[in-house]
């Protein structure tokens, strides 16, 4: 792929162009204040809700969540993303969220509640058929929400030996590795009946892993043993300082690079919640709520001291400096980007 390391930082934008969003929007970085300008827009792949980028930065790729679920492959040699080939059916309904790993991008199928990898060619595009698809299988006691699975996120562990999947409709988490390109369960661990895990966002210090829970808003601190690929639940914690006036449905999880802080999107409450870490990273202390500038934060991501929100019912990102003391967001600016759903940066 073309070398980009010597632009400037940019941002890209997913959303739902179902709801009237864009597609693919890129944005450029002030490194001085976070803020966003936009650069350009694409819009070729249905409901490119969750994009990710190759180590290189070279290639974006994106989910299409819809019925048929697929990902596609973008090219950043140029000032605007270009769709590199047609895009791949994952063999799974809904694909939510993808990660790059072991020379495959891996989609969480939120709909048929599967994991898929798909090959990686040497120049960053994706081979025609998908190498293979882990079917998540049980239920829930949160009724219509979890009567069958519903993968949400799958990303690497820190040490870059697993796969992690977050499955909202059995309350678990997978812990899995690819072999021969195809992932296999490695083990399955429950998290409480009804909390509906849907991010999990690992500490710095490769051994702890918080899990923001969608259908209670609450966040598991978890104990991780990357040796053993295991997951231990420690303690669950309000994202709330009191019950919630009306909807509650957490979205995103972000741990800051140093470890010292953690932040959740709440929709319905429209907040963003900072905690404080502690205890060794197994526990978490709520320091405070700030409004998220919009409605609905569906993601929220960190980037040299700033905090992004894709707002996506009032379509915008918001950017917030973050206070390295308290670690509360204070609003900085906004950009329109209709049905915005997440915000990744290379």
């Amino acid at each position: 792929m073309a070398d980009v390391d010597r632009r400037p930082r940019r941002a890209f934008i997913g959303s739902f162009t179902a709801a009237g969003g864009p597609g693919i929007v890129a944005a450029a970085v002030d490194p001085s204040d976070g803020a966003l300008t936009v650069l350009s827009s694409v819009n070729g792949l249905p409901d490119p809700s969750y994009l990710t980028l190759s180590p290189d930065g070279g290639t974006l790729y994106a989910v299409s969540e819809t019925a048929e679920g697929a990902v596609a492959a973008y090219s950043l040699a140029g000032d605007v993303p270009e769709q590199a080939g047609p895009a791949v059916p994952v063999g799974g309904g809904g694909p939510t969220h993808l990660t790059v790993f072991d020379g495959h991008v891996v989609t969480a199928n939120y709909g048929s509640g599967s994991v898929t990898a798909v090959p990686v060619r040497p120049d960053g595009t994706l081979a025609p058929v998908p190498s293979g698809v882990l079917h998540h299988s049980g239920s829930g006691p949160h009724t219509p929400r979890q009567q069958g699975p519903h993968a949400h996120q799958v990303q690497a562990d820190p040490s870059g030996r697993r796969l992690v999947s977050v499955d909202l409709g059995t309350d678990s988490v997978r812990v899995c590795a690819l072999r021969d390109g195809r992932p296999v369960l490695h083990r399955e661990f429950a998290l409480r009946p009804g909390s509906g895990p849907r991010h999990l966002a690992f500490h710095p210090d490769g051994g702890h892993a918080y899990v923001v829970n969608e259908l209670t808003p609450t966040v598991t601190v978890c104990r991780w043993d990357a040796p053993d690929g295991s997951l231990k639940p420690l303690a669950e914690v309000p994202v709330l300082p009191g019950a919630p006036a009306g909807d509650a449905y957490p979205s995103g999880i972000v741990v800051s690079p140093d470890g010292r802080f953690v932040w959740t999107a709440t929709r319905g409450e429209d907040v963003l919640s900072a905690f404080a870490v502690e205890g060794g990273g197994e526990a978490l202390r709520l320091i405070g709520t700030v409004p998220c500038a919009g409605r609905w934060p569906r993601a929220l991501t960190e980037s040299a001291g700033f905090l992004y929100v894709a707002n996506e019912r009032s379509g915008d990102v918001t950017w917030f400096a973050l206070d390295p003391a308290t670690g509360l967001p204070r609003r900085g600016g906004s950009i329109p980007v209709p049905a915005a759903s997440c915000v990744v940066f290379g």
